[in-house]
């Protein structure tokens, strides 16, 4: 598990490679990641956007930007958890993703980024 806190908010990230759904042949390899977002700060949050930062390991990347996650804007009040799980699929057996979420203080209006962790996106036949 990779885990990064940024001004009181935890985000952590486990990764699985979807055999089922992949096709090594064509070069198809899909993985699915699980983010839990705790706030441990004093304010409540809302998450409004995300920024993917996606390589594959023959050099490749690709960046997605987009509102929200998986069609949601959570508002996280102190000591709340968010969880979700989403996907990429990458041309090779080993990836790595990383990014931000930009986030509101509810309060304030403040907006500030929260870092999403590197984490590695690595078929299990890699590792044999």
């Amino acid at each position: 598990m990779a885990t990064k806190i940024t001004n009181g908010v935890v985000v952590s990230v486990i990764a699985e490679y979807q055999k089922e759904y992949s096709s090594p042949m064509q070069q198809h390899f899909v993985f699915t990641y699980k983010i839990r977002i705790e706030n441990h700060s004093d304010s409540t949050v809302q998450l409004l956007r995300r920024h993917w930062y996606i390589f594959d390991s023959n050099g490749i990347q690709r960046e997605v930007e987009g509102e929200g996650v998986v069609g949601q804007t959570p508002v996280l009040e102190p000591g709340d958890t968010h969880e979700y799980i989403s996907g990429s699929n990458l041309k090779t057996e080993m990836g790595k993703m990383r990014g931000t979420y930009l986030m509101e203080s509810v309060m304030s209006g403040q907006q500030f980024y929260v870092e999403i962790p590197e984490f590695l996106l690595i078929a299990p036949q890699k590792l044999n």
